[in-house]
């Protein structure tokens, strides 16, 4: 009879103690703003203040390339290079049918008299450029990774793109140098972020003359 007894009370205390597991919350690990590295929506992240779509691949110059389809290519400035250049007055791109090289200059930006250049990702011949950038230089800053194209080329070495991009891998710690060197060559940019998120400003060099504003960015974009 004692047997039975405890191993009816075991059996309650086991009831009661299931009953109060089923009643508990999880705790689910919090994602703080303060990480250094926010995932935005989708395969985008946002790195050092500086948006880096993950399924682009990257040229050390802050290019990007897109495969189109085989042997095609889209190619632009990331946004990194949208906020160094800023407000540009003009925007020389290259001519259809010329080939370029990986790592050739060939788009150039001017502001006040003064010149940058960037480095083209891929070699081939280039198909198209962006009829919109030379009438609507802002596209750049608007939308670098959209309306704001370069232009496309066509690489007859279907592997040769990826030679000198940076690997997946590598880019947090690429977009970590480039930011921490922005703020060291014009230490006065360090504020210049919104304050929603701690995102880059687009007009972070806009208070540059034009000779600091060219030796800043042909240092950081490799010119």
């Amino acid at each position: 009879m004692v047997v039975l007894l405890v191993i009816v009370t075991f059996a309650v205390f086991i009831a009661i103690d299931m009953l109060m597991s089923r009643k508990r919350v999880p705790v689910v690990p919090m994602v703080t703003a303060s990480e250094p590295e926010l995932a935005a929506a989708g395969p985008e992240l946002i790195l050092g203040g500086f948006r880096v779509p993950a399924n682009l691949r990257y040229h050390a110059g802050h290019t990007w390339l897109q495969r189109e389809r085989k042997n095609v290519h889209r190619v632009g400035a990331d946004e990194f290079a949208a906020v160094v250049t800023g407000a540009v007055d003009r925007v020389e791109l290259p001519k259809p049918g010329q080939w370029v090289r990986q790592g050739q200059k060939v788009f150039a930006f001017q502001r006040g008299g003064a010149k940058v250049e960037m480095v083209s990702p891929v070699e081939g011949e280039v198909l198209e450029v962006n009829a919109e950038i030379p009438a609507n230089p802002g596209l750049l800053r608007e939308d670098p990774y959209g309306r704001g194209w370069l232009m496309t080329v066509f690489s007859p070495d279907e592997e040769g793109p990826s030679r000198n991009l940076l690997p997946a891998n590598l880019l947090r710690s690429w977009m970590k140098e480039a930011s921490e060197a922005f703020y060291r060559l014009q230490p006065q940019l360090a504020g210049a972020t919104a304050a929603d998120g701690g995102r880059a400003s687009k007009d972070a060099t806009a208070s540059l003359t034009p000779e600091q504003w060219a030796k800043v960015a042909g240092e950081l974009l490799l010119s």
